[in-house]
């Protein structure tokens, strides 16, 4: 064999052998996602206060009956069904068993409430039991169903966020490379949030792991609003717009009042990128001293709190935006700089984070019930104006307002910390700082979080 004819011989041999390997050919079709009006339990606010977890619940109730994509989800839940409110699920669509049910359920409160406990050959939920590595496993096949087999399954996985990326990173790891796609729900989210349960399980820190891979999308709803935008953005673009990428959502188990979605133009958009102003300062309030306040998750309605202290106490004007994905808002602007610098010739374009926060006016505070690395994302864009609230350190088995107050990330300590910025920009006395911080019962010489 000629030197020139040996490279056709191997392709020739390669083809007969059934072609190139790894080679990947996704032929599946586009799905019909439901709109947005379909979760208005989530659009039109609560009667009644309600955590983020049950209005994730309603958006997956809604999809799972849906005529067109319903037979596409694919709960997986490795423990802990009925805190997260989801066990009608095993009456509604059974768990799925290779081989049927063989014991009788011995549940009382199943009984008590008359619910019926099934499993079936034809059963939707995957109940993995507590089995994190087997859970992250059922999620990849059925996230990447759509490229092995041409088939779209629609995974969402929800467990308590502590016992996600920190026990199968590798997994989550594996997943994104193999482009799996779905929701990985992480439930009983927040440092301060999951009160009782102490550093075992109480999660500051999932979506500085999450952001760490490059097709995961990380966000931390406040709203039950916020959460079913978010689902919705993710069905369209994996399902429709064959993106090949993943979300991580926080939930939490905190019952508040839900807003109904405002009716601000544009507002879809600005949640899915990860910031829009909830609350402007009263149109009546001083100017003189404007701050701008950022909460994201549970500690929104904190935020929202010392809003009102500044207005009512101390003369200052706060604006309060809501940041859902810190994460999303720094690769946006990672990636507006990145273009800047290679296309020096034209005019520089501006990150979305700074094209919100840049005119305005004041100190910007962001308020986390995760680390201070979390918010402090978009730092950078805002030299000498930024400060961030978070909770370093180990979680501890307390209140939820005693546990915000162990973290400063209560209401009091953000009113603080825009204190404490005015008047290092000359606009708050600093004289009165001393009283205020009595007010405030802020305690200057407690014991640092971080390491306590």
């Amino acid at each position: 064999m000629s030197a020139t004819a040996s490279p056709l011989a191997a392709h020739e041999r390669r083809r007969a052998l059934g072609g190139y390997v790894p080679r990947r050919v996704v032929r599946v079709p586009k799905e019909e996602i439901p709109p947005l009006a379909v979760f208005e339990d989530n659009l039109k606010g609560s009667v009644k206060a309600a955590s983020t977890t049950s209005g994730f619940n309603a958006v997956l109730r809604k999809l799972i009956i849906d005529p067109k994509i319903g037979k596409r989800i694919v709960p997986i839940i490795p423990d802990e069904a009925r805190t997260f409110g989801l066990d009608p699920l095993f009456g509604a669509v059974g768990i799925y068993s290779s081989v049927d049910q063989r014991y009788e359920p011995v549940d009382i409160a199943f009984k008590q409430m008359k619910m019926h406990y099934r499993e079936s050959k034809d059963g939707q939920v995957l109940e993995e039991g507590i089995n994190e590595a087997g859970s992250m496993a059922s999620f990849t096949a059925a996230g990447t169903a759509y490229a092995n087999h041409g088939i779209n399954m629609i995974p969402f996985y929800i467990y308590y966020s502590m016992f996600g990326y920190q026990r199968v990173g590798d997994l989550i790891w594996a997943a994104a490379d193999s482009r799996a796609k779905g929701f990985l729900l992480g439930a009983t989210a927040g440092r301060t949030t999951l009160n009782g349960e102490g550093l075992q399980h109480e999660d500051g820190h999932s979506p500085l792991l999450f952001s760490a891979v490059p097709t995961c999308r990380v966000y931390d709803p406040a709203w039950a609003y916020e959460v079913a935008v978010i689902i919705h953005d993710g069905l369209k673009r994996m399902y429709q717009d064959q993106e090949s990428c993943f979300y991580y959502l926080t939930l939490y188990n905190e019952n508040y009042m839900q807003p109904p979605m405002p009716e601000t133009p544009g507002l879809e958009e600005s949640i899915v990128k990860g910031l829009y102003l909830y609350q402007a300062a009263d149109a009546k309030a001083s100017k003189a001293r404007k701050v701008q306040l950022l909460g994201s998750g549970v500690l929104l309605k904190d935020v929202l709190r010392a809003q009102e202290i500044l207005a009512e106490k101390y003369e200052v004007a706060a604006d309060v935006w809501s940041a859902p994905s810190y994460v999303q808002l720094r690769r946006d602007a990672i990636e507006t700089d990145r273009w800047n610098l290679m296309h020096p010739d034209q005019e520089e374009r501006v990150p979305y984070v700074l094209s919100q926060l840049g005119p305005t006016e004041g100190p910007i505070v962001a308020v986390s019930d995760y680390m201070r690395a979390v918010p402090e994302m978009i730092a950078k864009w805002f030299p000498g104006r930024f400060l961030a609230l978070g909770t370093d350190g180990f979680g501890r088995s307390d209140s939820r307002p005693a546990l915000r107050r162990h973290f400063e990330v209560d209401s009091e300590h953000t009113v603080w910390a825009a204190l404490v910025q005015l008047a290092r920009a000359g606009k708050f006395p600093k004289k009165d700082l001393a009283k205020a911080q009595k007010d405030l019962g802020i305690d200057p010489n407690k014991v640092d979080p971080s390491f306590a």
